[in-house]
């Protein structure tokens, strides 16, 4: 069956915690679903790190904001990328934003987060929304969904006034 992306922007880091929570106590597969943010905290001379085998169970200062995501999603990591600083992401696009990174993915004006997004499948136009959601302190949650998921996951999260794009 053919996935696809589905993106809600989320406006605060406890309604993306919500929205994953939510996601996942009803049946949906919490190892496609990732979460995209910037990171509160400056690291002096760290570029970033990422793990995507074991999960991380804390992070430093940021672990008490992301503790109950890293917990949850498989793979994570915080990445300094110009235009945007410390970008914190949870989920299976960690592996993505790190293809995008070491296999020189970016392109004229394309970020390596925005290489990332396109290269799971999401179109440029929507992937320049995407970035200027980020820039403005909001939060992706990115969903791998089966067609016949993503009506449900629609109607699930627009109760609680989760819209997505």
């Amino acid at each position: 069956m053919k996935q696809n992306k589905v993106v809600a922007v989320i406006d605060t880091h406890k309604e993306a915690e919500l929205t994953v929570a939510t996601l996942a106590d009803n049946g949906f597969d919490i190892n496609h679903i990732s979460i995209i943010g910037k990171g509160y905290q400056s690291v002096e001379h760290a570029t970033g790190f990422y793990n995507t085998g074991d999960r991380v169970k804390s992070w430093g200062k940021s672990g008490a904001l992301w503790g109950g995501l890293w917990g949850a999603l498989v793979g994570s990591g915080m990445f300094w990328i110009p235009t945007f600083g410390a970008l914190v992401v949870a989920g299976p696009l960690v592996s993505a934003l790190v293809g995008a990174i070491e296999g020189a993915v970016v392109t004229g004006s394309m970020t390596a987060l925005g290489g990332a997004l396109m290269s799971v499948g999401i179109p440029k136009d929507s992937v320049i929304k995407y970035e200027a959601a980020i820039k403005t302190d909001k939060y992706l949650v990115v969903m791998d969904l089966d067609e016949d998921e993503i009506e449900r996951s629609k109607e699930l999260l627009s109760k609680h006034d989760i819209s997505f794009h």
